[in-house]
């Protein structure tokens, strides 16, 4: 039983690095058939929400949170949209394999986090990960340096450094409960706050031919199968056996990118690429 639990959340976490890496693909998609990162930010919870709340119902399990996890879980969920939004904006100003590949530093900054918190070591090793995977970063921008926008750095960076306080303090939420119910509290919250912002908005850009409704689709579709995927990959595996296996994000990216969006890197990119990945794969098996 052990091992086919094992087997689940190996599978579950593998299919959240590869929906992941295929929702902001195809994001960027939609971007060029009409739809902004306004759009895809306002409907991209709206399908976890509403797939949570089906399974939570009809296995007959409660919706409600308690009172103090419920707020942590609304908090977080206000943090999830607003680093999402700065990761699809990043994805309109550079290329997306190099803003997935930013964003995917993520994991160092958790451990980072953890240790300014005290809740957490960061050995020599990590520190060594580290190095080589902002070096790896570092060769990745410096081939085109002229040609990447500054802004669309920043933003990919804060998305990074959103998802790791996400990741530090949820984390310890879903240890203590149903992560169903953590993960709902999360989805629902972000779609409140786009909602709200929509009415002040008085607009919402949609996509205006098929290729944009298309990737815009897809993209949502993805992002709903990641983002529960993943939490239920982290009840099951732990987060850092979940986070090791979801790096294959940066690696589906790179190969989707190119065969939807035609965005290609140099030979030096690509391995930089392959640096940046490494060193998170061994910076994860720290953890695992």
């Amino acid at each position: 039983m052990k091992k086919i639990e094992k087997n689940i959340g190996i599978i579950l976490a593998l299919t959240a690095g590869v929906c992941f890496g295929l929702s902001n693909t195809f994001a960027g998609l939609a971007y060029s058939g009409g739809a902004t990162p306004f759009t895809m930010s306002a409907t991209r919870f709206f399908l976890p929400s509403l797939i949570l709340t089906i399974i939570i119902l009809a296995q007959g399990n409660a919706i409600f949170l308690p009172t103090r996890a419920s707020v942590i879980a609304v908090l977080l969920g206000v943090v999830t949209i607003l680093y999402t939004i700065a990761l699809l904006e990043a994805f309109q100003l550079i290329l997306v394999p190099i803003a997935v590949l930013i964003f995917y530093l993520f994991p160092i900054f958790t451990g980072i986090i953890l240790k300014l918190l005290g809740w957490g070591q960061f050995n020599m090793t990590k520190a060594v990960c580290a190095v080589v995977a902002f070096s790896g970063l570092g060769l990745t921008l410096m081939v085109q340096i002229e040609n990447i926008e500054g802004t669309g750095i920043i933003l990919a960076a804060l998305a990074a450094l959103g998802l790791a306080l996400v990741s530090v303090v949820s984390q310890r939420l879903i240890k203590d409960e149903d992560p169903r119910q953590a993960t709902l509290y999360m989805a629902a919250s972000a779609l409140m706050v786009m909602v709200v912002l929509v009415v002040i908005e008085g607009s919402l850009p949609l996509p205006s031919n098929i290729t944009g409704w298309v990737g815009f689709s897809l993209s949502n579709i993805m992002y709903a199968a990641a983002m529960i995927s993943f939490f239920y990959a982290i009840s099951i595996s732990g987060a850092g056996t979940t986070t090791f296996l979801t790096n294959i994000e940066p690696l589906v990216v790179v190969g989707t990118a190119f065969l939807f969006l035609d965005q290609s890197l140099t030979i030096v990119q690509l391995f930089g690429v392959l640096v940046v990945v490494l060193a998170l794969i061994f910076y994860a098996r720290t953890e695992a």
